[in-house]
């Protein structure tokens, strides 16, 4: 990318955020290196565009009249691009993608094994989090889309994936371990691993549902965790089937009696500014799944 439309690019981030480190880590860059793009900015234009603090930075009068030129010029570059890649036959390309570990091991590989015999140049960024981290991402511009849990924000254009069963996780000689449901309101009857992170997610939402009330011993976002401590007989456990693929653990898991799923889907903010190759990207994986 040309020097200067990454500083321009610098200095609209850093206005949009208020900090270096947030620019820095957007635009994969280190903070000094965003401070240092800026400042050559301000020496070319002769202005300072920053006012810089301990709690971050601001915009100066002189900032606020060049930024919307700046957005401009970063636009018409991303129009540009678009073009070039598309003469070049998408010959080159970098997708940015958000995913959580499951999606990230057992469905990413083979999808971008298969992406790539038709788009062998395309370059990929994943970025791991939960739900709500990725959300941020796609909000943000941090990734082009992300792998989510879905209904998600309604502003985002989505298309399911598949649908992932919600199994009870037991140990192997647990007395339900040769049962062939494993019965919802028997999870409260152990001590409990939770899955989870932040908000709310799916394995919260069963007990919810059936108006049950766990006793939750252990909270983490660690599904090789809890499949260790179910394994150790520490408790019992909620995972979603997609993360059960190839488990080095001496655990059962059951389909549970009262039948709960999560939704998987990708999810982006507009489908009208997406890179070229992320579009192709989207378009492989509304035929694969469909």
């Amino acid at each position: 990318m040309d020097m200067n439309i990454t500083k321009h690019m610098a200095f609209v981030k850093t206005a949009e955020y208020g900090s270096f480190t947030k620019a820095a880590e957007m635009l994969n860059y280190s903070q000094s290196g965003i401070s240092r793009m800026i400042a050559d900015l301000e020496k070319e234009w002769q202005v300072t565009l920053l006012e810089r603090s301990k709690t971050g930075v601001k915009l100066t009068s002189d900032g606020m009249k060049l930024l919307p030129f700046a957005k401009s010029v970063c636009a018409e570059y991303e129009k540009l691009q678009m073009q070039v890649d598309e003469l070049n036959g998408l010959q080159s390309g970098l997708i940015r993608i958000g995913t959580f570990s499951s999606v990230a091991t057992h469905w990413l590989p083979n999808i971008i094994k298969a992406f790539q015999q038709d788009y062998p140049g395309i370059d990929y960024e994943l970025l791991l989090g939960d739900y709500t981290e990725i959300e941020e991402w796609i909000a943000s511009g941090r990734v082009d889309c992300g792998f989510l849990r879905l209904p998600t924000k309604p502003e985002f254009e989505t298309i399911f994936l598949e649908q992932d069963a919600l199994m009870a996780i037991i140990p192997e000689n647990h007395k339900y371990a040769e049962c062939e449901r494993f019965p919802v309101k028997a999870l409260c009857d152990e001590p409990f691993m939770l899955l989870e992170k932040g908000a709310k997610a799916e394995i919260s939402e069963v007990f919810e549902c059936n108006e049950l009330t766990p006793d939750v011993k252990f909270t983490t976002w660690d599904d090789y965790a809890v499949m260790s401590m179910v394994e150790s007989g520490l408790g019992i456990a909620i995972l979603p089937k997609l993360i059960l693929k190839r488990v080095p653990y001496r655990i059962v898991s059951k389909e549970l009696d009262v039948p709960a799923y999560r939704n998987i889907g990708i999810a982006f903010k507009d489908r009208q500014t997406l890179s070229v190759a992320a579009a192709k990207f989207l378009q492989y994986l509304d035929c694969r799944y469909r």
